[in-house]
């Protein structure tokens, strides 16, 4: 067996470092590469989160690897190799689709090892869009972040069981932990937001996009006939000022602007967590993954998520939360009931199965040791120059 060399090249692509769990995957996978003693790349097209990869002495790279135009990914692909030849980059770790079929090329020819990570399932709308989303499953190694992925990835592409590994993500226990929220910090986003003292909170977190469900979760506060009940919709309309506008006047219909609120950002999600009653991700369409109802279960909070996606995997049903149907309010208003209804006991046993179930399952730590494997098994092979067999790795069963 061949010796790894002790400083390996990790280049990961994302299109852009902004929100999002796919871009906070990509900076903690940065900041271990280096704490491990390898080079960490990451290619995007900027966003406001580049100093963040700075701090953990990572290299960024700027491109235009978030565009689809086809001329852009072609060029890319001559960038790209470019990078890989200056760098020498051992590993080339793509996280969306467009930049997959730049990199894929681009590899050709060289050293690096190609890779993907498939953070959601993409729509498949014919012939056309079920090619382009198939660059994401002809990595030599493909991440699915949940079992639901891994699943869509078998049924819809040619990609062979053997090369799936299934890393749920993973959150920082550091930072999402009700010892590390101060009263202080609790009474400012009170204050901030207009919530009478000792109101029960519904919270919930995800940008202004239609299937989030934000507006199921305002229709179920209609019915819930609870005025001494606040809902806060905390999210970013990206620019989707039309949905923004008609959940505002869905709120006005209803009667209830003094009890739902519709905020832009908060920057502090802890303490957001720690003011709420109950925690609700109501998104009509499956998520890959979900990080709302595994934070919130970090904190100790009932949960109350839609039945599919990957919250099917991080909500233990009746027990850390409740699983509802998607766009169904009614459902909605009778486990914010029961959650309203907890007992401090109840509550508190339930805080503590949702906390352990997130420690034993979707840590950081997790998230990284894993994926820290699925590079340590590419370099071997790498370096004994031999192809994947099927006596190596995991299957997708034995992963999950």
């Amino acid at each position: 067996m061949s010796q790894i060399p002790q400083s390996p090249v990790i280049m990961q692509i994302i299109p852009s470092l902004g929100a999002g769990g796919a871009e906070q995957g990509c900076i903690d996978v940065a900041a271990e590469i280096m704490r491990g003693g390898a080079k960490a790349i990451v290619v995007s097209n900027a966003g406001s989160r580049v100093h963040e990869l700075a701090r953990v002495g990572a290299t960024h790279i700027d491109l235009p690897v978030h565009s689809k135009n086809p001329v852009t990914m072609w060029r890319n692909i001559k960038r790209l190799r470019k990078i890989i030849n200056e760098h020498n980059v051992d590993i080339v770790h793509v996280r969306s689709r467009a930049p997959a079929w730049s990199a894929l090329r681009a590899c050709h020819g060289t050293q690096a090892r190609f890779m993907t990570t498939c953070h959601a399932p993409y729509n498949i709308s014919g012939k056309a869009k079920r090619f382009y989303n198939s660059a994401i499953a002809k990595g030599e190694r493909v991440i699915a972040i949940s079992r639901y992925v891994a699943d869509y990835l078998l049924e819809n592409y040619k990609i062979d069981r053997r090369n799936i590994r299934l890393i749920h993500r993973g959150i920082a226990l550091e930072r999402f932990h009700p010892n590390v929220v101060t009263p202080a910090q609790m009474i400012k986003l009170s204050t901030q937001w207009r919530l009478p003292d000792e109101a029960s909170i519904i919270l919930m977190p995800g940008r202004l996009t239609r299937w989030k469900g934000h507006h199921v979760l305002i229709e179920a506060m209609a019915r819930l006939g609870r005025p001494d009940v606040f809902c806060v919709i905390i999210g970013s309309d990206q620019g989707r000022e039309s949905y923004r506008n008609e959940l505002e006047d869905q709120v006005r219909a209803l009667g209830l602007e003094k009890q739902v609120r519709i905020v832009d950002h908060c920057d502090d999600m802890p303490a957001a967590y720690m003011l709420s009653t109950v925690v609700v991700s109501a998104s009509t369409d499956p998520e890959g993954f979900g990080r709302v109802p595994v934070e919130a279960q970090a904190m100790g909070k009932p949960v109350i998520a839609t039945d599919h996606g990957g919250a099917k995997e991080t909500v233990l049903r009746n027990e850390t939360g409740w699983l509802i149907p998607p766009e169904d309010p009614e459902s909605l208003v009778q486990c914010i009931h029961q959650a309203l209804d907890l007992t401090p006991s109840q509550r508190s046993i339930l805080a503590t199965q949702a906390m352990n179930h997130v420690v034993q399952n979707f840590t950081r730590e997790k998230m990284m040791d894993k994926t820290m494997n699925v590079y340590a098994e590419i370099l071997q092979e790498k370096y004994d120059a031999k192809p994947f067999s099927a006596s190596q790795g995991q299957t997708t069963n034995k992963a999950a």
